[in-house]
């Protein structure tokens, strides 16, 4: 099972970002995939979740307007789409699925 996040990169205040997540070695659309994310100093939290049946889950009120989750299983991918970001969004975001984590992509909003 491998996961593998990317996307991420520096960005300014009210910027966009996409995440991809590309996921391999289990039955993707079998299983909801989450993305979480780490701020320097903080514990990891959850940050939205896409079920199998592509519903929308554990959207954290922080991010409630600004971020979508999306898959797309013919390619073994979960996106997630980061519209008018905020300093404090700045975190490492990870992917998590079938109880296995990528490595992180790192997110830095800053001007």
């Amino acid at each position: 099972v491998q996961l593998v996040e990317s996307g991420g990169g520096l960005v300014q205040p009210g910027g966009s970002l996409r995440l991809s997540c590309a996921a391999s070695g289990f039955t993707f659309r079998s299983y909801a995939i989450s993305w979480y994310r780490q701020a320097p100093g903080k514990e990891r939290e959850l940050v939205v979740t896409i079920t199998s049946a592509e519903g929308i889950t554990n959207v954290a009120d922080s991010v409630k307007d600004r971020f979508a989750i999306s898959r797309d299983n013919a390619k073994n991918t979960v996106y997630l789409q980061m519209n008018s970001l905020k300093p404090e969004d700045t975190a490492v975001y990870y992917c998590r699925g079938r109880g296995y984590w990528g490595q992180g992509t790192q997110v830095t909003v800053s001007s």
